[in-house]
């Protein structure tokens, strides 16, 4: 039997993270993945907004990721629908809430190998080559059978065993569930022109289609369309997607040319019933599920495990305490059910053709460019939950020039 103080199940960039904050908060950690999801070859990106950047600043893996990571200095959202009425175009520059990003694009892949080096600095995480089979939970203790037979015994588990959760199940904790008529392509793309740093998301009546900056004249490319559409475009030849995404990015950026494989991803959410049971708590895609809107998924993640680590260092010797786990479940359903509404909103609200939707969206985004404390308090809402409205008992927002600070690509 190995006994911890702390069992983590999962190999992703949640579950390795969350072995780092357990650590760093003092405690002994058991990490169970297989070895092949440490390093999973993943080309897809993530924008880790700069809450998250710093997170993974204190648990030291930004430092092995920073020379990869492309900064986003610039948010553009367009409306490319072609209804009756259109919201207005909005421009988000991160100097205006005295930032130097919103955060930055990262290469999964890079963000996985970045982390992993992490771990294995880390003298209190043993890396368990294995999964879970079975889990039991005690007023004192949980044990966690794995698949390779061994036993492991700890005041707490950490569930990131994905969407279909054997942990999650074995709690009783059921989910809700949901699906949207669309697919996701997820590819990346290089183009003539340089992107500044600029992301930009074109609204369509199929979904958005979100272009982030990457290292050199390239970037990563989230194109949500009908699930019929998204498999016809995934198989054009690689000359004409180039062309239709050139058109559909207006030559903002050039011309459009090696284009990489896509990959076609079917929208659906999920969130928990609950984000804490006797001896266990859920993060990442165990407990919520988003489609590719507004860059929350990994970011919500993040916040899950800066949470997680907010309750161990108050957990008084018990990390798995009915008061912690408790704690930990009150602490994340308000932002995890708050951002599943809006993103969910968001997402609808570009699907349906019903006017006064329409109508109450442009206004919203028009808002945005017509009243300076609002359009401050989205950007910051944007990302940290709280982050704007604590700003309005900070010193007044000022226009100032752009820091003079550049960045290279």
């Amino acid at each position: 039997m190995i006994e911890s103080d702390i069992v983590v199940v999962g190999g992703g960039p949640a579950g390795m993270a969350a072995a780092l904050q357990a650590a760093k908060s003092g405690y002994s950690v058991t990490l169970v993945a297989p070895s092949g999801t440490f390093l999973e070859s993943d080309d897809r990106t993530t924008a880790l907004m700069m809450p998250g950047t710093d997170l993974l600043a204190e648990l030291g893996a930004w430092e092995h990721i920073e020379a990869d990571a492309t900064p986003m200095t610039t948010m553009r959202l367009i409306d490319g629908t072609r209804r009756l009425i259109r919201a207005p175009t909005v421009t988000f520059e991160a100097y205006e809430i005295d930032q130097p990003a919103f955060g930055y694009n990262i290469v999964n892949r890079s963000l996985n190998a970045a982390l992993l080096k992490a771990v294995e600095a880390q003298p209190a995480i043993r890396v368990v080559d294995s999964m879970a089979s079975s889990a039991s939970w005690r007023p004192d203790h949980a044990t966690v059978l794995l698949a390779n037979s061994e036993i492991l015994q700890a005041r707490l588990v950490v569930a990131s065993d994905g969407v279909n959760s054997l942990l999650r199940e074995s709690a009783s904790i059921g989910t809700r569930r949901w699906g949207y008529p669309q697919t996701a392509i997820v590819l990346t793309f290089e183009h003539s022109r340089d992107h500044g740093f600029v992301s930009t998301e074109f609204h369509t009546e199929r979904g958005p289609f979100a272009q982030v900056p990457m290292k050199g004249k390239r970037s990563s490319l989230v194109w949500v369309e009908t699930p019929v559409e998204a498999e016809r475009i995934a198989a054009l030849d690689g000359d004409t997607l180039a062309r239709m995404i050139e058109e559909r990015m207006q030559s903002m950026l050039g011309k459009v040319s090696a284009v990489s494989k896509p990959q076609c991803w079917p929208l659906s959410g999920m969130i928990a019933h609950r984000f804490a049971a006797e001896r266990l708590v859920l993060i990442g895609q165990t407990a919520h599920i988003f489609p590719p809107i507004g860059a929350q998924g990994l970011n919500l993640s993040m916040r899950d495990i800066a949470d997680l680590g907010k309750c161990l260092e108050r957990a008084g010797g018990d990390p798995g305490a009915s008061a912690v786990t408790a704690r930990y479940d009150r602490m994340r359903r308000a932002d995890v059910t708050t951002r599943t509404g809006t993103v969910d909103m968001l997402n609808r609200s570009l699907l349906t053709g019903f006017l006064p939707v329409q109508i109450a969206r442009a206004v919203g985004l028009g808002m945005l460019i017509a009243i300076p404390p609002l359009r401050n308090i989205a950007m910051r809402e944007g990302m940290a939950p709280g982050a704007g409205f604590r700003s309005l008992f900070s010193r007044p927002f000022r226009e100032r020039d752009r820091p003079g600070a550049s960045h290279s690509s």
